[in-house]
């Protein structure tokens, strides 16, 4: 509805309680209900999962229209990301948050700092998705509230094209809520204890889970060693309990991202269940490093396959672990991303060890050979030293195509000597280029940085500490931040709008009228920075 139409509405509502509800201002009523568009965490699913089927859609007829999002750990870091988008390009589209398991472990846990190894509370991450949203919502209400009063002074003197282009432009408001798209982990257990969770971050607001095929109580972070794989049709049970999450809670369009591990991860807890040649389970068995033996050198305890005929022995780990072979983790990749979309999965996410566009390529082409529109979340990682990787991708480029590489030292590409050249230049290039490139090449639909703003937190900080404590003294915050924040527009220079001062200011207009105490009079200094 229009901004006249909610204003009616609520004046016909009023009017239905003659002489009991005359207190009660229509408009405030209308202003209000547009501050809080989504009165629960499945109305933010249902309409985050449309959003994003949407760019789903647009990706598959243009891979321009790839989709972003960085990592954010807290509710306010969330909310003035998305401030930040509408400041700059003006609309929010094809911007979307992530939230981090690596991040809710190392500094959501009640337990203080963890490893990526999903030992913190599996409850911290729908609390985590239901505060950003929070946040997020408040940003409509900031933005919004804003725009009321600018319309009310538009009124007051007489400026009737202003007070009708601010009511266009409440009409067409665009919301700061934006898909989620929520890292699960393996499921911090059984497929059960998956359902549980995910039912929990769907009602928190999620529309997009990412699950990852890694052993729950092995879990590892993705850029570590040690990582333990799954059998798929383990690992496919727990994406039929998200699907049926989902529907349960009348989210038909949700979204669950398959991860794989397989090309970093050696290892196998299980033994897949096999019930004739060339099922899912037996592709899976195929990959595990074994050796032929004669059965009467068997030995007590071992683990022996029949295949073709042969009797194999999987070479099993002291740790009770079964190891694949050298070598097999791309194929290992190809098939959980084929079974994963064949199963449910709307989204594959495969896990690198490096940002290399036609290493990922190169198992997205023989994916799309079997589904051809396959679509991927890639984790632009901070665990890569994307500097030194791109500078010897041009290097290795170089020598391949019998170009002088003398003026470089290929073992230390990463100096800031290296900087200002023709190499640097052109690996800085190749990092600009690259999620245009990938999305393009790789079947890249969605770019996210996991972990970005932990280390911007970390940098800003140092810087603060550093001059504040040191002969800048306060000249290290008032030029460091607060000087920064003025010429750059920085909302939350105003903290005390940022924090919600003045839509409490309004809503005490609403309830009390003259005789409301407010906090934004002559005397609060938020009115230093009104210039």
């Amino acid at each position: 509805m229009t901004y006249q139409d909610n204003i009616a509405k609520a004046q016909q509502l009023i009017g239905s309680h003659p002489g009991t509800w005359d207190g009660i201002n229509a408009e405030s009523v209308a202003r209000m209900k547009l501050q809080n568009r989504f009165n629960t965490g499945l109305d933010i699913a249902k309409y985050t999962a449309g959003v994003m089927r949407r760019d789903m859609a647009a990706y598959d007829l243009d891979p321009a229209n790839y989709t972003q999002s960085l990592g954010c750990w807290h509710g306010f870091i969330g909310q003035q990301k998305m401030i930040a988008i509408k400041k700059h390009f003006g609309t929010t589209k094809q911007k979307y948050l992530y939230l981090s398991g690596w991040m809710v472990a190392a500094l959501r846990s009640d337990f203080g700092p963890l490893p990526d190894q999903s030992m913190h509370e599996k409850t911290s991450v729908p609390a985590l998705i239901e505060e950003l949203y929070t946040f997020l919502k408040q940003a409509d209400a900031r933005e919004l509230g804003l725009m009321f009063r600018d319309l009310d002074k538009a009124r007051e003197s007489g400026n009737a094209v202003e007070a009708q282009r601010l009511t266009h432009a409440i009409d067409n408001y665009e919301t700061h809520v934006v898909p989620i798209i929520a890292d699960i982990d393996a499921g911090f257990g059984n497929a059960e204890a998956t359902y549980l969770l995910a039912k929990k971050m769907i009602e928190a607001g999620a529309c997009a889970l990412q699950i990852e095929n890694q052993v729950s109580d092995e879990k590892q972070c993705g850029h570590q060693d040690g990582k333990v794989t799954v059998p798929h049709e383990d690992f496919l049970a727990k994406v039929r309990a998200c699907r049926y999450a989902f529907l349960e809670l009348g989210v038909d369009d949700g979204i669950i991202v398959t991860r794989t591990d397989s090309l970093g991860a050696g290892l196998t807890k299980q033994i897949a269940v096999s019930k004739e040649p060339g099922d899912i389970g037996d592709q899976y068995n195929s990959f595990l490093d074994c050796e032929e033996i004669d059965p009467a050198t068997a030995k007590n305890g071992d683990v022996i396959l029949n295949r073709d005929g042969k009797l194999l022995r999987p070479k099993r780990l002291p740790s009770n672990l079964f190891q694949f072979r050298e070598g097999t983790g791309a194929d290992r990749c190809v098939l959980d991303c084929i079974t994963s979309l064949q199963n449910g999965a709307d989204l594959l996410w495969i896990e690198t060890e490096k940002p290399h566009i036609e290493q990922i390529a190169s198992m997205v082409d023989r994916i799309r050979e079997v589904i051809p529109n396959a679509k991927l979340v890639y984790n632009n990682s901070p665990s890569f030293n994307w500097t030194l990787n791109f500078r010897q991708q041009v290097y290795d480029a170089w020598v391949e195509a019998g170009k002088d590489v003398s003026a470089y030292d290929r073992s230390r590409l990463m100096s800031v000597d290296y900087d200002d050249t023709d190499l640097g230049r052109e690996a800085d290039d190749r990092i600009r280029t690259f999620q245009k490139d990938a999305a393009a090449r790789a079947g890249i639909f969605h770019h996210l940085i996991t972990l970005p703003t932990y280390h911007t937190a970390a940098l800003s900080t140092d810087n603060l500490a550093k001059t504040y404590f040191g002969e800048e003294g306060m000249l290290g915050y008032v030029e460091g931040v607060q000087r920064k924040e003025i010429r750059q527009g920085i909302a939350c220079v105003k903290h005390q709008n940022m924090s919600g001062s003045d839509i409490g200011d309004d809503h005490k207009d609403y309830f009390a009228g003259e005789a409301a105490l407010k906090a934004g009079g002559v005397h609060n200094t938020m009115n230093q920075f009104a210039a």
